[in-house]
């Protein structure tokens, strides 16, 4: 070894020292590193990057850190790993020079959570089962969390890890919205804003009828009337139902609000911030029901049954 070389034993110690910490380092690094397909990194630095893949159950230690700051500085968005288990150097390359191919993924607002996830499970080649299934695990409300909006999804990317990124990413979009009007998020209060929404986006016509819809759903309420609406019975897979007597009979859902007193115990759907903001601020008035004209595609709001009646039948 390296002592045979130096007469003064203490320096010999030192290099063996150092030779033995820098062997250590490549054994480190060359160890195999198990890892998603694709992985999301946050904009931030090497070690607020390396703090996030550790909380997600990336075994990561400071050693890679101070190697990832040598190797060069990482991107952020999704990256594609090409394989679930690389070298730790391999991993670490490829968080600076690898981009995952992206597939846009568009909630539209009014669409329920189970038709969406079914519909982009086809597109990005996943288990539809898998992925309701991961998405329930985590998400606080079985529909209407999602925010609508246009999602660039890696190929490659995996039931669960698409669940937790949809649900997190909606839910600072919850959080961030609730800030900028209330000045605070509470989740209990915001929650029952979103199920008014649903419905609201559900029976509206347009975005000027939703404040009109809005003040319907409270009226009805305060005086102790059923909502007896039909958007309340497009849940989960009847989305895109038409809903006839027969259904309003049969579904004992607590969805069915011609049966059942009160709000439906979930969102029916997800709901654009305009819903959001007639639930929030309805209008005001004394109308406590609406029909939709067939000509206009609008609805005829009343305030009494008399007038309702009269509006039906035109």
């Amino acid at each position: 070894m390296i002592k045979n070389f130096i007469k003064n034993p203490y320096l010999a110690i030192f290099f063996d020292a150092i030779l033995i910490f820098f062997l250590s380092i490549f054994i480190y690094l060359t160890r195999s590193i198990n890892t998603s397909e694709v992985v999301f990194i946050p904009k931030g630095g090497v070690g607020e990057i390396i703090s996030y893949l550790s909380n997600r159950n990336f075994n990561l230690s400071s050693i890679d850190k101070y190697a990832l700051i040598f190797i060069g500085s990482p991107q952020s968005g999704w990256i594609n790993m090409q394989s679930t288990k690389l070298s730790r150097i391999d991993f670490l390359r490829k968080l600076t020079v690898a981009k995952a191919a992206l597939k846009d993924i568009t909630l539209i607002p009014g669409e329920t959570t189970v038709i969406f996830l079914n519909q982009i499970s086809k597109e990005l080649g996943l288990n539809e089962q898998i992925l309701n299934a991961e998405y329930n695990a985590i998400s606080p409300l079985p529909d209407g969390f999602i925010m609508p909006n246009t999602y660039k999804i890696p190929l490659g990317i995996s039931e669960r890890h698409l669940a937790y990124y949809l649900v997190n990413s909606s839910k600072k979009a919850h959080q961030d919205l609730s800030m900028k009007i209330f000045g605070e998020y509470d989740e209990k209060k915001w929650f029952k804003f979103l199920i008014i929404a649903s419905v609201i986006q559900k029976e509206a016509a347009s975005n000027d009828e939703m404040p009109l819809v809005s003040s319907v759903i409270y009226n009805r309420l305060k005086k102790g009337m059923r909502l007896q609406m039909d958007g309340t019975l497009n849940y989960g897979i009847y989305s895109h139902e038409t809903i006839t007597p027969e259904r309003i009979r049969t579904d004992m859902s607590k969805f069915n609000t011609y049966l059942n007193d009160g709000l439906p115990p979930s969102p029916v759907s997800s709901v654009s911030i305009n819903a959001i903001k007639a639930a929030i601020s309805p209008a005001s008035s004394d109308y406590l029901y609406f029909v939709r004209d067939k000509r206009t595609k609008k609805h005829k709001f009343s305030k009494t049954l008399t007038e309702h009646n009269q509006n039906i039948g035109r």
